[in-house]
């Protein structure tokens, strides 16, 4: 059986920073998914500044229009939810992260 990672393991800064934002904009149920976010895919585009990564299977369709965004940090942390989950953390310009996340998921 594969180990799940977590983002709290990988990356424990990210995820405090999650919490913290989710809680700043009054979000205490995204806040709380924060911890807990499994990383079940990465973003395999070739992009040098692009660490996205998804704690459910990518969709092969658009979300929907029950999706949101919140743009957390402008150009740098924007996270895709659907129905009250997170399913997308958009994490740019973070270069510690991103070799974290490649090399946990080559």
């Amino acid at each position: 059986m594969m180990t799940k990672l977590r983002l709290d393991d990988l990356a424990p800064e990210l995820a405090t920073e999650l919490e913290t934002l989710f809680r700043q904009h009054n979000e205490p149920a995204l806040a709380d998914q924060a911890r807990a976010l499994e990383i079940v895919e990465r973003c395999r585009c070739r992009d040098r500044f692009c660490a996205t990564f998804y704690p459910v299977p990518r969709p092969a369709i658009p979300w929907g229009p029950d999706h949101s965004t919140y743009v957390l940090l402008l150009g740098a942390l924007h996270v895709d939810v659907l129905d009250g989950k997170i399913m997308c953390v958009e994490v740019l310009d973070r270069n510690e992260f991103r070799e974290k996340l490649h090399a946990a998921m080559p």
